[in-house]
């Protein structure tokens, strides 16, 4: 696809008790893609339709959709379909509807997602995963939901590669996002590939979200994750070296904060936070080089900053965590910027 192919068709099939802002966030993304392209004099690259089993259905907030089309036999332009979220209970105890969603899904998706260079996609939002699942429709595919449902969906769907604490990710025609926010990261991402950098830069602008989560992003932030317990002195360290990750930590430093041997803070850190004292100060290190690399600095910098000895440890660290390079982050930093100025200074942008 690119931006001059024919328009495609984003169907949103919307299920009783779907997350209202699974449907609106990225809707909107989409929209304010099309306004984008308007602004520049170029046309329309998606169009929103929204279908269900039934021609209203009632959202988890309350608020009743109505005069949705019906479920389309088959697809008259490149379609992408949307599989929106429910709250965890309607997920876990899907309604008939559910059932009849995902049948659809099966007979009119399967073979379509089979084919070589297909234009067509799936796409699912949250606990949308979790119904394609139910069509059957993940097997051999790297896939993702939200971090409460990884379980249920590795059971619906055991031939999957269900990768836990990302934000989305990409298989081929499948794309899968853990949670109702990380829609809207998704839809950015694929505007991007689309409409290119700048109407994507335009959007997050526009909607005032961080400009931009990718598929090696984790579902929590480093700063956040490991935090799921109660344990004091655990928290205590953790405090410590998120507030500064620069300064020269070791067991024995972060022992003595903790009030605890050394030995047994390595026991508290594993049973509490699931990691080793040390392998929690590498990932905020890591976080803190990569916050800083995206706002200009280079790996050097970074790695100093951030508490490496030195730029080689940071890429020897960055490259047992994710792979690749930080001066991947350099590099799409600054086609980020390029893509701003270019889109600030364009004559069609006014």
């Amino acid at each position: 696809m690119n931006a001059q192919s024919s328009v495609i068709d984003l169907l949103f099939v919307i299920a009783p008790h779907s997350l209202l802002l699974d449907i609106a966030g990225p809707a909107e993304a989409f929209r304010l893609a099309n306004l984008g392209r308007a602004d520049r004099g170029q046309p329309p690259r998606f169009r929103l339709r929204y279908a269900s089993a039934a021609p209203t259905v009632e959202t988890s907030v309350g608020l009743s959709l109505g005069e949705l089309e019906p479920l389309p036999t088959t697809f008259e332009s490149p379609t992408w379909v949307v599989v929106v979220g429910q709250p965890s209970a309607n997920a876990q105890q899907p309604a008939a509807a559910v059932h009849t969603i995902a049948r659809w899904l099966s007979q009119t998706l399967r073979a379509h997602l089979a084919a070589p260079d297909t234009p067509h996609k799936l796409i699912t939002i949250c606990s949308g995963t979790l119904l394609a699942a139910r069509a059957g429709l993940l097997d051999r595919r790297r896939c993702t939901t939200h971090h409460d449902l990884l379980g249920l969906l590795r059971s619906l769907a055991p031939r999957a590669r269900v990768v836990e604490n990302r934000v989305f990710l990409i298989d081929g025609p499948l794309a899968s996002s853990a949670g109702v926010t990380a829609g809207i990261d998704l839809a950015l991402h694929l505007i991007a590939g689309e409409c290119g950098d700048s109407i994507a830069a335009g959007v997050a602008e526009e909607m005032v979200v961080y400009l931009r989560r990718s598929q090696l992003d984790p579902e929590f932030s480093p700063f956040l994750a490991h935090r799921r317990h109660t344990h004091a002195a655990v928290h205590r360290v953790q405090d410590a070296i998120s507030a500064a990750p620069e300064q020269d930590w070791d067991m024995a430093a972060m022992a003595a904060l903790g009030h605890v041997t050394e030995r047994h803070l390595l026991r508290l850190f594993v049973h509490h936070a699931g990691v080793s004292p040390l392998q929690f100060l590498e990932a905020i290190r890591i976080e803190r080089a990569r916050q800083l690399l995206e706002h200009g600095s280079n790996v050097t910098v970074a790695a100093e900053a951030a508490g490496f000895r030195s730029g080689l440890h940071l890429r020897r660290a960055w490259n047992r965590k994710w792979g690749g390079s930080p001066r991947d982050v350099m590099l799409a930093a600054t086609a980020t910027s390029l893509a701003r100025r270019v889109q600030t200074h364009s004559p069609d942008a006014t």
